[in-house]
């Protein structure tokens, strides 16, 4: 994310982010080649925050992004979450993860947790009862696993 935002709007985390005992980091693989991530974080009993979400560049455009949302959305609604948030960038590199939270039925909003007004950010949210299932996508032999 260095590479695509400025250091003061790059809110990706690093591992020992990933760490934390509130983050619950996956992974979805295919014969031990690892090509999709994502984590949720939780802000509280009934809220969660989607982070790292991430797919090589040579898996792209195989729904694989949004199986591993559809998974973390299953995650949130079996934890009771009602909302869950994002930050992402606003610039054209982010334009597919974007139309990617759009389609499955997240909205733009306002900054929330720790987060700043930033004209490199766009915040969405989506109450989980909301969500669009659209991927029907998988991993083959692999899936997607708890990291």
């Amino acid at each position: 994310m260095h590479a695509t935002s400025p250091a003061e709007s790059v809110h990706a985390l690093d591992v020992d982010g990933l760490r934390h005992p509130d983050i619950s980091f996956y992974v979805g693989e295919d014969d031990g080649a690892v090509f999709v991530c994502g984590a949720l974080k939780r802000l509280g009993a009934h809220e969660g925050e989607l982070k790292s979400m991430r797919t090589v560049e040579i898996a792209r455009g195989r729904g694989l992004a949004s199986a591993m949302l559809e998974h973390l959305l299953a995650v949130a609604r079996s934890r009771g979450y009602r909302v869950i948030r994002l930050e992402t960038g606003s610039e054209d590199y982010f334009a597919s993860a974007r139309r990617l939270y759009a389609r499955h039925g997240f909205v733009v909003g306002e900054p929330f947790a720790d987060y700043l007004p930033d004209p490199n950010s766009v915040y969405m949210h989506l109450h989980v009862g909301d969500s669009v299932t659209t991927s029907g996508a998988s991993l083959g032999d692999g899936g997607i696993r708890e990291g």
